[in-house]
């Protein structure tokens, strides 16, 4: 019996090869998602952490690096709700929340147009076009319906059409 418990870990080298082979993809995802590439790292990073406490879990389930990418998720947005949480603390206190600089020009346009779409659309169509996933996969991974899923992909996709249409491809009136 202990044996196959043993057998259904990952050893020390396995480990290591999975975030070798995957923390550079995970984080890209993350930052898509998020918007903000030092909370992606972050997140992954502890997601990592905690993959490692579960590896027999991880083995397991057969899904790594969903796993590994859902617990970034729900670590990211445990973070919001706790940043939310304070600034309305400050907002009560009636001290204004501390100085947050705002994003710099080198923000990606693509990054910038992902982070006006809500939360979950922004998540559905980095997992379906950057992950790679089907709906099913995005459907099992997040606990939304397919018909969910497809109604942010639909929804999604437009949004980011209007918001990274570029003015300057279309012809003007011809004189």
């Amino acid at each position: 019996m202990k044996q196959e418990i043993r057998e259904c870990l990952l050893t020390v080298e396995e480990f290591e090869d999975f975030y070798a082979q995957k923390v550079a993809a995970l984080t890209g995802q993350l930052y898509v998602m998020l918007g903000d590439l030092h909370e992606a790292q972050d997140v992954v990073q502890e997601a990592f952490v905690k993959g490692w406490t579960r590896r027999r879990q991880l083995d397991r389930d057969g899904h790594p690096e969903a796993w590994i990418r859902t617990v970034a998720w729900r670590l990211a947005v445990s973070r919001w709700r706790g940043r939310r949480r304070s600034a309305e603390a400050w907002k009560r206190g009636g001290a204004p929340p501390p100085h947050v600089e705002a994003p710099g020009p080198e923000q990606v346009v693509l990054v910038g147009a992902l982070r006006e779409l809500p939360a979950q659309q922004r998540r559905t169509l980095t997992l379906h076009y950057l992950c790679d996933l089907t709906v099913e996969q995005i459907s099992g991974e997040t606990g939304m319906s397919p018909s969910t899923v497809k109604t942010h992909l639909v929804r999604g996709r437009a949004a980011l059409a209007d918001r990274l249409h570029d003015p300057r491809t279309e012809e003007g009136p011809h004189v």
